[in-house]
């Protein structure tokens, strides 16, 4: 796509595809009365239809989301040990990051859990992203030697259900997940697990991601709680395109 300096006519570029540049190419002169006119139309369309500024706006932002997800798949859908639910060979893959501080996350849960029994054909990976406490680190490293050890979902069921994330309710959903709390503890600061959830920031800042739940389903993102059934559309989308 050619680039115009002028604002009205990069707007139309956005919403028609380029058809107007390209006519703008063709037919005007710079600077002649037919670019005035051109300028003058375009201005008018905008003003009277503004929100096709908005709507231009969130497809570059999708658009740059989709890039940014392709760029960094394997970092966000390869699940670290058993961090992970559903068909492991799924034609669509729903990732999510999440933080044990956060109660969006907390509510979530019943949720995915619907999702994986009324789908036979989907993943779902977890990922830690421990942003909104201090606290949100150390559990973070925990979930990641859990699932290393394999303990992933009962060390991650058992820490939500145990009300604030404090080192005794780490250590309790530790051994309610079978594992030694000591031994989970010395794990979890190892430099795989601590790359590991590094990576994931990084991944994060990649993405842009905003806070948590945020989830990742073929090359959409959808930021916090989601419904049910918009879960399940983007999940039918992402099939439909093959994502």
């Amino acid at each position: 796509m050619k680039a115009w300096a002028l604002p009205g006519v990069a707007v139309a570029a956005a919403v028609t595809g380029g058809v107007g540049v390209l006519a703008y190419d063709h037919l005007a002169v710079p600077g002649g009365p037919e670019q005035a006119r051109i300028e003058r139309v375009v201005r008018d369309y905008v003003l009277t239809h503004p929100e096709i500024v908005s709507d231009a706006m969130h497809r570059l932002a999708e658009r740059d989301t989709a890039a940014a997800i392709a760029a960094n798949r394997d970092a966000i859908t390869t699940p670290v040990g058993d961090a992970w639910a559903g068909n492991a060979k799924g034609d669509v893959t729903v990732v999510e990051y999440f933080d044990y501080n956060c109660g969006y996350c907390r509510a979530s849960l019943p949720i995915i859990d619907r999702l994986v029994a009324g789908d036979s054909n989907i993943r779902v990976v977890f990922r830690d992203l421990p942003i909104l406490a201090p606290s949100s680190g150390l559990a973070a490293q925990m979930s990641v030697a859990a699932a290393r050890a394999g303990r992933f979902k009962p060390f991650h069921d058992a820490l939500y259900a145990a009300g604030p994330v404090t080192d005794a309710t780490i250590a309790a959903s530790a051994r309610k997940a079978g594992v030694d709390p000591a031994t989970l503890g010395r794990d979890a600061r190892s430099p795989a697990v601590v790359d590991t959830v590094r990576a994931n920031l990084a991944t994060q800042r990649a993405l842009g991601l905003t806070g948590t739940p945020s989830f990742i389903i073929g090359d959409r993102l959808l930021t916090g709680a989601q419904p049910l059934a918009d879960l399940q559309a983007a999940i039918a989308d992402a099939r439909k395109r093959g994502a």
